[in-house]
């Protein structure tokens, strides 16, 4: 293991190196857009338009007939450093966002076993490094595209809106208690909690207990499979030091737009001007409901 995955100071400068080498050899395939807000709700949400993935999605789709782990063995031009005995950080070969930093576990772990502490030391071994929102896609109904468990990191300011989150105005107008509480403007069932900010060990321990409180509130509880915890429904889970953000799911797609966890922090994706318009008729927030579940009266 290296000592360089270890310092906090010396992570983000491999990030941006390993980043330049993986574009250079090509081993990354960025994908372009074009990028549009949109206001609804009291957020300005971010919608980028895709040009190429309607091409990673059919490769995707041609895949899982016989899957193959694409991270057992990993493209060493996407490695980035070791995190932790049980995990290490790679880049997403097809980013959309720069710098898009997958924390996955050496050996495989189902995407819907329920997370451990090893997963949030190595989680916020990254988020404690650099400015970034860790996200986590539990199960194919929440956009998850690998069944090999890895969590993500996109490097803040999501979008060129003047703000770090488009979701940061519902982050400030919520209660600033600990308690498991709600964001307002949020028309569908979810549970938010804040952090307090500590070494990653501290963090590692405090997320946990938060994210196994979040789960109970939004009535995921644990399923045994195989002697193992899992997820008794999807969900999507939004993490940064001084917060986390839960979601449960009911459907992966609204006509054709799939949203995955970056859609509830306010960010979208489409693949065509097409989709586009159908965002704008339809509204981001009331597509982030459509796929979510019905608020709930009490937290």
């Amino acid at each position: 293991m290296t000592l360089r995955s270890l310092r906090p100071d010396a992570l983000w400068p491999a990030l941006v190196a390993q980043s330049a080498h993986a574009l250079a050899c090509g081993a990354i395939h960025p994908i372009e857009t074009t990028q549009t807000t949109l206001d609804d709700a009291g957020v300005r949400f971010v919608v980028r338009q895709v040009s190429s993935l309607v091409r990673k999605s059919s490769q995707t789709r041609r895949s899982t007939g016989s899957f193959v782990d694409p991270f057992l063995p990993h493209d060493p031009d996407l490695f980035v450093a070791d995190l932790s005995p049980t995990h290490f950080a790679l880049l997403n070969k097809f980013n959309v966002i720069d710098r898009h930093l997958l924390i996955v576990t050496r050996a495989f772990e189902p995407q819907e076993a329920l997370l451990d502490r090893d997963d949030f030391q190595a989680w916020f071994a990254c988020l404690n490094a650099f400015d970034g929102l860790g996200f986590y896609n539990g199960g194919r109904d929440a956009g998850a595209s690998q069944p090999h468990k890895h969590l993500q990191i996109v490097p803040l300011p999501l979008g060129d809106a003047g703000q770090a989150l488009p979701i940061d105005v519902l982050i400030d107008a919520a209660s600033p208690e600990p308690a498991i509480g709600r964001l307002p403007g949020l028309p569908f069932d979810h549970a938010f909690a804040r952090l307090v900010p500590g070494s990653v060990s501290e963090m590692a321990d405090q997320a946990l207990e938060r994210y196994r409180t979040l789960l109970g509130t939004v009535g995921l509880g644990a399923l045994k499979v195989a002697g193992r915890d899992h997820q008794s429904g999807p969900y999507n889970l939004l993490v940064t030091p001084k917060w986390m953000l839960l979601v449960p799911r009911s459907a992966e797609q609204v006509e054709g737009i799939a949203v995955n966890s970056l859609g509830f922090a306010g960010s979208l994706f489409v693949r065509n001007a097409q989709e586009m318009e159908t965002v704008r008729a339809i509204g981001p927030m009331t597509l982030l409901r459509r796929v979510a579940l019905p608020r709930r009266d009490v937290v």
